[in-house]
């Protein structure tokens, strides 16, 4: 690139709050968020990640657009005709310095100039801001909850493909992996993939990439993922890096495994045992053999025929699992269900900051976008992270008592001042979140 050519920049500009006036407007609370945006300077990094040339047909800069995009997941809009609506507002056009919206057009081709290279840059990005903040979390022990997710797609989107979707069976789809801190709820790796791609394709080049984006302070990892991630290769990779560990099994052979089992009561209708079981790898024999654990429980009864009589026949839940931690069958149990909150977490990334619903007809672009929508998530959690109080909450709660207000914004003066509603109910927590923000 000329580096003697015109390089397309912005400047956002502050705003001062007054808790005076009527209610005109909505995102008020875009204001103190970007406001913790221009702290983190992501705006001005973008600028120089991703550098655009000033032409009589660019009037938008890379970061613009990306910062639109966060923004607009953050508001709960998605696809490139909202966003471009979202863009007429006078507060994000005032935030973001945009002259005029965006053109839904203009999104989706400048997601698709970015291409590849743009993506992984990104996508680097994105890891080295959360490196940062696990280092200023002061976390020195964490646990990894690893999952995979489907995203139903409708129309030809390159890189879509059937595959598994318990939800629409047949449908094209995609299946991104994502790996959670489960201390701080923020996304720390994630992988964009076709649908057709099996749960644990490309395990184990993740969670090498994934432990080169922790931090050095983080001392001790514990991993944990469902049945789908069940192999000798990853438990080999885990006991590598010295991460505890505890996977579902799953196994073609499991149910005729545990029946030949010696259960033990523990409890009223609760059993456990525990076997050796040799995993293999797909080439090779693993290293050794795996101690695995199982419980079943009683969950009711059913009515069946035997000899000419009805007798009751007892039913029971099976479980099983592989794991490092020197814990009962019980307590693996108890603390394998533990995970199920990283589930309500994806529902957050996929449906409350909208990640993979802003499509184009490229991968590329799509993974991208995909991208953008966890960064916003991360963003999301870190700025609520802030006030503990906050914190537990869903970002669609967040986004209605903090976003979602309606303000009205005024210039003169060479100021720019909003007005908001003065006997909003939420008034004392948005004045002090937004104090929080700033500090």
């Amino acid at each position: 690139m000329n580096k003697n050519k015109q390089k397309i920049g912005f400047k956002t500009q502050q705003i001062k709050h007054s808790f005076t006036g009527t209610k005109l407007t909505k995102y008020a609370g875009l204001s103190p968020i970007m406001k913790f945006i221009n702290k983190l300077k992501i705006g001005k990094q973008l600028n120089e990640l991703f550098p655009t040339e000033k032409t009589s047909a660019t009037k938008f800069s890379y970061a613009q657009i990306m910062l639109s995009l966060i923004l607009a997941s953050l508001s709960g809009i998605n696809r490139a005709i909202r966003i471009s609506n979202f863009t007429t507002d006078s507060l994000v056009q005032t935030l973001l310095s945009l002259s005029k919206n965006l053109n839904k057009d203009v999104i989706g081709q400048r997601m698709k100039n970015l291409g590849q290279r743009g993506s992984v840059l990104f996508q680097e990005y994105t890891f080295k801001k959360i490196r940062e903040w696990i280092k200023k979390s002061r976390l020195t022990a964490i646990t990894i909850d690893c999952d995979s997710t489907v995203e139903t797609v409708y129309g030809k989107q390159q890189g879509a493909a059937k595959g598994y979707n318990p939800d629409k069976k047949g449908a094209y789809s995609y299946h991104p992996l994502l790996a959670f801190v489960s201390e701080l709820k923020i996304v720390v790796n994630n992988r964009f993939r076709t649908g057709s791609a099996y749960t644990s394709n490309g395990i184990i080049s993740f969670i090498k990439q994934t432990a080169k984006i922790l931090p050095k302070e983080v001392s001790k990892v514990f991993f944990r993922a469902d049945s789908g991630f069940f192999s000798g290769e990853l438990i080999d990779l885990l006991e590598e890096l010295k991460w505890e560990y505890l996977i579902k099994v799953k196994l073609k052979n499991l149910n005729e495994l545990l029946l030949e089992q010696q259960w033990k009561e523990v409890s009223t209708g609760i059993y456990i045992c525990e076997f050796e079981y040799q995993v293999y790898l797909q080439t090779k024999q693993s290293k050794k053999k795996r101690k695995l654990k199982a419980i079943k429980t009683l969950s009711g009864y059913t009515q069946a025929e035997y000899f000419g009589e009805t007798q009751q026949v007892e039913l029971y839940e099976y479980a099983c699992y592989c794991s490092s931690l020197a814990l009962s069958s019980e307590e693996l149990h108890e603390k394998y269900n533990e995970r199920s909150t990283s589930e309500n977490w994806i529902e957050q990334v996929k449906n409350q900051l909208l990640a993979g619903k802003t499509l184009t007809n490229n991968f590329q672009a799509n993974d991208l976008l995909w991208q953008i929508g966890v960064f916003a998530y991360n963003l999301s959690v870190m700025m609520r992270y802030k006030v503990k109080k906050h914190w537990k909450e869903e970002h669609n709660t967040f986004r209605d008592w903090f976003i979602e207000l309606p303000a009205k914004i005024l210039t003169g003066g060479r100021q720019t001042k909003m007005k908001i509603y003065e006997k909003y109910y939420f008034r004392d927590d948005w004045e002090y979140f937004e104090r929080v923000l700033s500090t």
